[in-house]
């Protein structure tokens, strides 16, 4: 990886028109390529609302295929700045087929490549199910110009045999583009336990991989259609080291670009004094395939 690194993550809205929320998003990675970044990373399905909040047929018409209208924008957009740019993008792949997908853009303007989200949630107010297909490019890290970029999205943040794999096939930096929030009606207590609960989960996989790790969330709270319901998305977007440690974060409330150098060389340091790859008993964990021992 190319040390230093600058890396950038973007907390925004993205509760807007298409061409707003993505003007916004550029205007963004422009200010993360003034502050030298060589990475920026945009929150989950930063296009639009989080439309996940009900099920919806027409709302398979926001899909739009890769190669596309806005992957060609964004080519452009990262050519033009000499940077690398994660975005996500409700991909349609084919009739009927439709995944929440990561698209990674070197710096000379080229795709260099894509994940498709893995893991798909369904709860209320979070109903991907109804609208992605599972991911299949498997857990394999990108390769770009500055380095091997491991990307996982959202619900793919709570899985620590994603990070492991991307970790072991040579990601040398996580990162989770991310659309998570409260439920207005809950406690301010539970609210806390859960979002320190998503901060200590992305810090872990910093620490047990020894890689740095960029996490980025939207702000904001979106109205579920037809309801009073709604989501507060919670922002607290951060980029941490390779022993979990916070280099920067944002609040509950800032719309800002966070901006962070990561040197490659401590992450090395840091592998050999923790050696968590090389105790690894991989002849006792055959079990982790099943569903359920009994």
């Amino acid at each position: 990886m190319k040390s230093p690194l600058i890396v950038s993550a973007v907390q925004q809205p993205c509760n807007e028109d298409r061409q707003t929320n993505l003007d916004f998003s550029i205007a963004k990675i422009r200010e993360a390529a003034a502050a030298k970044a060589d990475l920026v990373v945009l929150p989950e399905l930063h296009l639009g609302p989080y439309f996940c909040q009900n099920e919806d047929h027409h709302t398979f018409d926001l899909a739009q295929a890769i190669p596309g209208p806005t992957t060609d924008v964004l080519s452009v957009v990262a050519k033009e700045l000499q940077i690398v740019i994660v975005s996500t993008i409700f991909e349609k792949r084919a009739p009927g087929l439709y995944h929440n997908t990561a698209v990674v853009f070197d710096k000379d303007g080229s795709i260099a490549g894509q994940y498709r989200k893995m893991h798909i949630p369904d709860d209320p107010g979070f109903y991907e199910k109804y609208y992605f297909t599972p991911g299949d490019l498997g857990f394999t890290p990108i390769q770009t110009s500055i380095g091997k970029i491991g990307v996982l999205i959202c619900w793919d943040q709570w899985y620590p045999e994603a990070a492991r794999l991307m970790a072991l096939a040579g990601a040398e930096i996580l990162v989770y583009p991310t659309a998570i929030g409260w439920d207005p009606e809950d406690t301010p207590e539970e609210q806390q336990r859960q979002l320190d609960a998503w901060i200590t989960i992305q810090r872990a996989h910093a620490v047990a991989n020894g890689v740095p790790v960029i996490s980025c969330n939207r702000v904001g709270f979106e109205q579920a259609p037809d309801s009073e319901a709604g989501i507060q998305f919670w922002g607290n977007s951060f980029i941490a080291g390779p022993q979990g440690e916070f280099i920067t974060q944002a609040d509950a409330f800032d719309i800002k670009v966070l901006t962070a150098t990561v040197d490659a060389t401590r992450a090395e340091r840091v592998r050999r004094i923790w050696p968590f790859l090389r105790d690894r008993r991989i002849d006792a964990y055959g079990e982790l395939v099943k569903r359920f021992i009994d």
